[in-house]
């Protein structure tokens, strides 16, 4: 765990948020919490490899529109501890964001989710309806998929994927080139998504993340991810907005069809040249369509 005075001057100007910590057990989860104090909160949900950091600006934009915004670091990622003997699951992550928002008394929700952070937030969503409002779906999943790319499958392998991952950094590392598609990522946005991953220790938890993809039936959160999407139709009445990266190499149009087939009445934003790191690619088109969205759409409880 790190505060804002630990973070290095580059990190703190375009990362300016006071790191929050709430105990989940043993561990120490890092979390932005910024905008009015209230029971009402726009909750914003990272995957893997980034952090609370991938939304900074849209962060910043909608404190500014007058929301409150939560954005957790999930244990193993970001400023939030890294215990090297950790349940590092999909339950234990569900688990953790329940006990945060409990902790913060949070009434209404409104969901913006990314990557993991699909999976996570509607596996809390199935379980707390009523407390969810509105939803951003960001390149992501809450369902099994078919198939997975190659070079995630290699990252999986039992030993090689370990050391490819967490002694090379080979899956952070590339992913501030690969995730993006319409120009490169500026060299201190680089720089701030590898920053929490600096070591094999501190790499623990994208090694872990990359290990709890379900891609087979009997994998220990396979059929937890079954039951969440069996749970996604409660939400079709509610106010749904998709914004997809065409170009992203993993959650590719199958899965943005998928998310259409699910939430039929949610409004779309297809960009065909942004890449899975959407709100870096897109982020100058999608930030104000996010915060029209959260002001104008009727919430459903």
């Amino acid at each position: 765990m790190v505060t804002l005075t630990e973070l290095p001057d580059w990190l703190r100007r375009i990362y300016p948020f006071e790191p929050k910590t709430f105990a989940c057990g043993q561990a120490r989860m890092s979390y932005v919490d910024e905008g009015p104090r209230a029971d009402e909160a726009v909750l914003l949900l990272h995957g893997n490899p980034t952090w609370s950091f991938y939304y900074r600006n849209l962060i910043g934009a909608l404190v500014h529109a007058g929301w409150r915004c939560v954005a957790p670091d999930h244990i193993g990622m970001g400023l939030s501890d890294k215990p090297q003997n950790y349940p590092y699951c999909l339950g234990a992550h569900i688990e953790n964001l329940t006990g945060l928002v409990a902790h913060l008394g949070l009434r209404r929700v409104h969901l913006v989710v990314h990557d993991w952070g699909g999976a996570i937030g509607f596996g809390w969503a199935v379980r707390h309806p009523d407390k969810v409002g509105r939803m951003v779906i960001l390149n992501t999943a809450a369902f099994p998929a078919p198939q997975m790319p190659l070079r995630i499958r290699l990252c999986q392998t039992p030993l090689a994927g370990e050391w490819l991952v967490r002694g090379l950094n080979g899956f952070a590392g590339p992913a501030t080139r690969m995730a993006v598609h319409r120009r490169p990522l500026a060299a201190d946005v680089k720089r701030g998504y590898l920053f929490p991953y600096d070591s094999w220790a501190n790499r623990i938890g994208v090694a872990r993340f990359i290990a709890d993809i379900p891609m087979r039936a009997g994998h220990p959160s396979r059929a937890l991810l079954e039951e969440t999407a069996r749970g996604l139709d409660r939400f079709k009445e509610h106010p749904a907005m998709i914004a997809w990266g065409g170009a992203d190499f993993c959650f590719n149009v199958w899965f943005f069809n998928r998310w259409r087939k699910i939430f039929p009445q949610a409004a779309t934003h297809y960009f065909s040249d942004a890449g899975h790191y959407v709100l870096e690619d897109a982020g100058e088109e999608i930030v104000p369509e996010i915060k029209a969205f959260l002001s104008s759409a009727p919430a459903t409880l």
